[in-house]
């Protein structure tokens, strides 16, 4: 009976077992049924583009990138045809044949071209930015496994004109330096594809054709810059650099009533069609170190009128001039006296005249660029009211140019300005600020108190002509009082007529300006930068020029050497934009008096 038992039980058991295992087949079975479903249904256009590009070759085909146009439609950047060339290993029948082509065509070594012939790989890069003369010579040796396809190389007509304000492109197109990086989301495209079928093995299947997507050539970038005033900025610019000597030579010309540039130079430019090969002015002779080369490149693509700060010198007198006059420290009728240094605590800080230039008001110590005046001036609006007007002038912040790399104020933190501290910030030194920083604010004073934002970005254009983009800028109001703008205009324009700006000055034009002649740190090494600040015209200023000249051996002071560089620009400048001489200005014989 137990026997019996024994056996039934057994059975039940296996009966259990094969259940079991049915219904566990059944689940996997439903659960590789459902998978199925599901991949052939609702993966099927997923897992059919993985298969098709298995059996695809993906090339690029780059997009032509935008153009740079100038205000007045010259183009300053396009695009070169071009050709990539390019290897496919499994399509390679004659190696050899096909190394000797490049090698020979390429001007590369044996060893270059035979690395990348001998990779085994989908597709190798052997070499970029190839002319398409030499591209249609390589195609017609008609070698199999050597793809010769379209390409641009960006251009520049003008070479080394404004260089460290355009910038450049690297070998994939996508900007470096300047308005080719800044802009480079309108200006570089969308590339395209060219998709060609293969077998499993890699090799094209003939007959079967190619795909193409089309590429997207980039936007046109419109500029405030204006290639013949930039033309004759370089020229003034040069001949100043060769005259005096000089390290380098900033000019930067722009309209006070809305920001825009219409010329930057940074002498000596370097080519931008050669952006790696260094400039004779910097004494490379090819045998520096790698590292060196790229300190001497840095400085050669660097933009000094926006990354550098310096001491301004004189030329922020106006700035000095403008809180003073704003808080009611002092008029123009306020009487000075000058002995030839001003005694501030225990520090005698001298005037540039050490003999002194005597009584005097305020608008003749502005004519004689006079350090005693302006440091009294900053005396009486002590350090938290002079600090409120850098504040309200914009100083303390960058100026948002449309530029990468613009470098920043360094002043004196409130608290640690101490009455000597004050004195020389009052005439431009113990501080640093850019160029452009400072052309920027004096625009801001003398048009009636709107902080205005430099730029050289005005419109955008897609490839059909339509513009897709205005570009605007922030414009603050209420910086200065009209009237005390127009009283600073008076001022500066007495400065060219009489003072110590007279070498700047042009028959038949109101021109307003100031000198500046400051040190460069050490104190001892004697080195100096000459500048001068100068609008046109007086009652409505549509042109600002600023130009330093940085190092210049010989005579050094401002009002000499910088001065008839502006001059010289505004005599080409004004007339060019439409600036009429008024017959009545006449210009005194007084005697320049140096700042």
């Amino acid at each position: 009976m137990s026997q019996e038992h024994a056996f039934y039980r057994s059975k039940t058991f296996n009966r259990r077992k094969i259940w079991l295992m049915f219904l566990a087949v059944f689940f996997v079975l439903m659960f590789l049924g459902g998978r199925l479903v599901y991949l052939m249904v609702f993966c099927s256009e997923y897992y059919g583009q993985k298969a098709e590009d298995l059996h695809e070759r993906e090339r690029d085909i780059k997009a032509a990138r935008g153009r740079i146009i100038d205000a007045t439609g010259k183009i300053l950047a396009t695009n070169k045809s071009v050709c990539t060339i390019s290897v496919i290993h499994s399509q390679i029948d004659e190696p050899e044949k096909v190394i000797a082509a490049l090698q020979k065509e390429l001007g590369l070594t044996e060893e270059e071209v035979r690395k990348r012939v001998e990779k085994v790989s989908s597709i190798e890069r052997v070499k970029t930015n190839v002319d398409k003369e030499t591209g249609d010579r390589i195609r017609a040796y008609g070698l199999s496994g050597i793809k010769v396809d379209e390409d641009y190389k960006r251009y520049y007509p003008l070479d080394t004109m404004a260089s460290t304000v355009l910038g450049f492109t690297g070998a994939d197109n996508q900007g470096i330096l300047g308005l080719e990086v800044k802009y480079d989301s309108y200006l570089q495209g969308t590339s395209g594809k060219i998709l060609t079928l293969t077998d499993a093995r890699g090799i094209e299947i003939e007959n079967a054709g190619e795909t193409r997507l089309e590429p997207v050539n980039g936007y046109d970038l419109y500029i405030s810059m204006d290639s013949n005033i930039q033309q004759y900025c370089e020229q003034a610019a040069e001949k100043a650099y060769i005259k005096k000597q000089a390290d380098e030579v900033s000019v930067i010309v722009m309209n006070p009533q809305n920001g825009e540039i219409m010329a930057m130079v940074n002498y000596p430019e370097f080519n931008l069609n050669e952006p790696f090969t260094l400039i004779e002015e910097m004494g490379a002779d090819g045998t520096e170190s790698a590292d060196k080369k790229q300190e001497l490149l840095n400085r050669m693509w660097r933009n000094p009128c926006i990354s550098d700060t310096y001491e301004p010198g004189s030329t922020f007198k106006i700035i000095t001039m403008s809180a003073g006059l704003a808080a009611g420290v002092v008029s123009v009728n306020d009487s000075f006296y000058c002995p030839g240094y001003k005694l501030v605590e225990d520090r005698r800080i001298h005037c540039a005249n050490r003999r002194g230039h005597g009584a005097q008001n305020f608008i003749q110590g502005a004519e004689n660029s006079c350090n005693p005046v302006f440091i009294e001036v900053g005396l009486r609006l002590g350090a938290e009211r002079y600090y409120s007007y850098f504040r309200q002038f914009g100083l303390l912040k960058k100026t948002g140019i449309d530029l990468p790399g613009e470098a920043g104020t360094i002043m004196h933190k409130m608290e640690n300005m101490g009455e000597v501290e004050l004195a020389t910030v009052s005439f431009g030194q113990s501080f640093q600020i850019t160029p452009i920083q400072l052309a920027t604010t004096v625009c801001s004073l003398i048009n009636g108190g709107r902080r205005i934002t430099p730029h050289f970005g005005v419109a955008v254009e897609n490839p059909g002509g339509e513009t897709v983009r205005e570009l605007e800028y922030p414009v603050e109001t209420g910086i200065l009082p009209e009237d005390i703008s127009a009283t600073v205009r008076m001022i500066l324009e007495k400065v060219v007529s009489e003072g110590s700006g007279k070498n700047a000055a042009i028959e038949g034009y109101r021109i307003g300006g100031k000198t500046a002649t400051s040190q460069t740190l050490p104190r001892s090494a004697n080195r100096y930068i000459s500048s001068f600040l100068g609008f046109a015209p007086v009652d409505d200023p549509k042109v600002l020029a600023l130009c330093i000249i940085h190092d210049p051996q010989g005579i050094y002071y401002g009002g000499t050497i910088a001065a008839p560089v502006v001059r010289s620009i505004f005599e080409n400048v004004l007339p060019y934009l439409g600036i009429e001489r008024q017959k009545t200005v006449e210009i005194t014989d007084s005697p320049a008096r140096e700042g």
